[in-house]
């Protein structure tokens, strides 16, 4: 029972036209409604994954996470309730936007809207990426992550952990607070960087071809202003990625390879050794604190941290056995 995944998120934006070129440009995703008021996307089987609107609010519009057991929706609504959080149970209509059965929707501390929602709907069409790709990897991972700028994290925190029970895989003290959670077996689904402030820092697509992240390195590099990060590994979740800007100045970031934990055995613990083992320059960064995360990088190598190797190429398998 309990949150299983991030199924959905939406983004308000008045760039239309720029989120239907990154979304299914860069990213891969397959349009599927485009107006000029209201854009879905998706990745998989599922309905829809991505959904931007052209409406005032802030940048975030919803965060989708979908729950085990319809009756799930109301054992949270009472705690959140009994808790001081407003919760209102979605309408018929807005269901059906969401394409799910049924949700409930409140805000967190930092008055972002989240959702949770039981049995979204499946597409009747294969789906079919807006570029070469050979998928995402998705299913019981969910879309992705979703990480958080923070303004109150202390407030933040003890939300998502004690009143949603997501599970904290790690975290880091230095240079900020940044926590990671999970509530399946990737590593994890949602995070925080105390910041200050509010709003996406970023969210996370993985591909299932290291060649498809590639591929995309190439467009980003090609498109002006839109690198953010440089190609790097992450020292906590092991993923291979980078990141670029999105229409609405936030990142996005595209990865692959991301670490599966066991959720039943893991233990949260702090780390240290930085974000990551290599890469990951932030291009839009002054020089002073790109370089404070640089020099964490190189005494990491220093230190001869790397993630641990992993041996799976079934085609130098059957070589080697045939």
């Amino acid at each position: 029972m309990g949150v299983i995944a991030l199924g959905y998120l939406g983004i308000r934006s008045d760039k239309m036209d720029d989120w239907h070129a990154f979304a299914s440009g860069l990213l891969a995703m397959q349009a599927v409604d485009a107006t000029r008021s209201h854009a879905t996307f998706r990745m998989d089987d599922q309905r829809q994954r991505l959904f931007v609107v052209n409406e005032p609010g802030p940048v975030i519009a919803a965060m989708g996470w979908e729950v085990e057991e319809k009756g799930d929706l109301d054992r949270f609504a009472s705690r959140l309730e009994t808790a001081g959080i407003v919760v209102r149970r979605g309408a018929r209509a807005l269901a059906d936007q969401r394409f799910v059965e049924d949700l409930i929707t409140f805000a967190d501390p930092d008055g972002n809207q989240v959702e949770l929602f039981f049995n979204p709907m499946r597409a009747s069409e294969p789906f079919v990426p807006g570029r070469p790709i050979s998928g995402f990897r998705t299913g019981p991972l969910g879309m992705g992550h979703a990480v958080l700028h923070a303004e109150r994290i202390d407030a933040l925190l003890p939300f998502y952990r004690d009143l949603l029970d997501f599970h904290i895989s790690d975290y880091g003290l230095t240079p900020y607070p940044l926590y990671f959670f999970h509530v399946n077996g990737r590593h994890h689904s949602l995070a925080m960087v105390g910041s200050g402030q509010t709003g996406f820092h970023h969210f996370m697509v993985e591909f299932n071809n290291l060649d498809d992240v590639g591929q995309g390195y190439d467009i980003a590099g090609l498109q002006e202003g839109r690198l953010a990060y440089t190609l790097g590994r992450h020292t906590n979740d092991y993923m291979t990625s980078f990141y670029a800007n999105s229409p609405s100045g936030f990142f996005v970031e595209n990865g692959w390879g991301g670490r599966v934990i066991d959720p039943a055995t893991w233990e949260p613990h702090e780390t240290v050794a930085g974000p990551s083992f290599w890469g990951h320059e932030r291009l839009y960064l002054p020089e002073e604190p790109r370089a404070r995360l640089r020099n964490m990088r190189l005494a990491a190598a220093a230190r001869g941290l790397r993630a641990p190797e992993v041996v799976d190429c079934p085609w130098l398998y059957g070589q080697l056995v045939g």
